[in-house]
């Protein structure tokens, strides 16, 4: 497949080529520069010549358009503004996103902070009442060029690039398929009713950071127009009941949450894993990903996500209509797009 000039420059990004690109914005930096962990950006920390550091962040060519990465700004400054701790760009001569040989990029501070193993009663309240915090700031504002929360995004659009490029073998497409078509149904007929708000829809664990300053977010790079369940369910397994009623809890201090809308977590974590494997798909002709999931697409893998989705649809039926023995998979699905 040819690629573009601005992927292939993304591709081959090198270190010359970033310090040139700040360079230009009229920092100077020192030359010392790292890559850091990111699989759909290209993403860099930089030392300047006055000590600092600051986090540069190519975006992926033909993701989002300029409209789409300024409203994942505008919401972040919306946030800054309410006072609710999450990473914003830097501004330089009153602009945030910058481009270099078609590809998009912003600079970002580096802070310090850990990704929590396991959350406290007191952090999970912390937490909770900053989720409810955001979502209020999200419902103040909208995003007309981002998508929305919709089982076209994230099933129909995500099964077509599996079809269409060959990855989805004849053996497997008809039950993957049907089990797609299943999801889609259960979430017409329950979770088409959610609110949708400006969200962060990435929010798991990795994105969430605490350090000397407290508790603050980052990677709003998946920000869309979406229920508020899609930022909850991330954060615990169907088993961590009591964590999730301890957060919720505090959530609702600050902003009303529906008991009944948690029926929905588990279509939206089978709308996740469709959409993950579309993600691998589209993607897999960028070196990082070939080498990063070696085994996508083999027979074991569609065994493996078939089994899953299965459990889920199952779980989803009356009674009377499940198969018995059925239990949900323990198998981690709180991914990252950007690990």
């Amino acid at each position: 497949m040819e690629t573009s000039a601005p992927t292939e420059f993304f591709y081959r990004l090198t270190p010359d080529e970033i310090l040139d690109a700040v360079t230009r914005l009229g920092l100077e930096p020192s030359g010392h520069i790292s890559q850091l962990n990111s699989m759909e950006n290209r993403v860099f920390d930089l030392r300047l010549d006055d000590g600092r550091h600051i986090v540069t962040k190519f975006y992926r060519p033909g993701r989002w358009s300029r409209e789409q990465i300024l409203e994942e700004h505008a919401f972040l400054a919306d946030l800054a503004s309410d006072e609710v701790p999450a990473l914003s760009p830097l501004r330089i001569g009153n602009e945030t996103l910058f481009e270099e040989q078609g590809i998009f990029f912003a600079l970002w501070p580096r802070t310090g902070g850990r990704e929590p193993e396991e959350l406290s009663d007191i952090d999970l309240q912390i937490l909770g009442r900053l989720l409810a915090r955001l979502h209020n700031t999200g419902a103040g504002g909208s995003m007309p060029h981002r998508p929305q929360f919709t089982t076209q995004r994230f099933l129909a659009e995500p099964l077509g690039e599996l079809l269409s490029r060959g990855f989805l073998k004849e053996n497997f497409s008809a039950e993957y398929s049907a089990l797609v078509d299943e999801i889609a149904a259960a979430f017409d007929d329950d979770a088409t009713h959610l609110p949708l708000i400006r969200i962060h829809g990435d929010l798991h664990k990795g994105n969430i950071l605490c350090g000397s300053d407290g508790w603050f977010l980052l990677d709003f790079d998946d920000s869309l127009s979406g229920p508020a369940l899609q930022d909850v369910w991330m954060m615990f397994s169907p088993e961590d009941r009591a964590a999730r009623d301890t957060f919720l809890a505090a959530y609702r201090e600050f902003r009303d949450f529906d008991e009944a809308w948690l029926h929905c977590a588990e279509i939206l974590r089978a709308m996740r894993i469709v959409h993950y494997s579309g993600w691998i798909a589209r993607r897999y002709e960028d070196p990082a990903f070939t080498a990063a999931f070696p085994d996508f697409a083999s027979d074991s893998y569609w065994e493996e996500e078939i089994r899953i989705l299965r459990e889920i649809t199952s779980a989803l039926k009356p009674d009377s209509q499940k198969n018995n023995g059925n239990t949900l998979s323990n198998k981690d699905y709180f991914f990252d797009y950007d690990d």
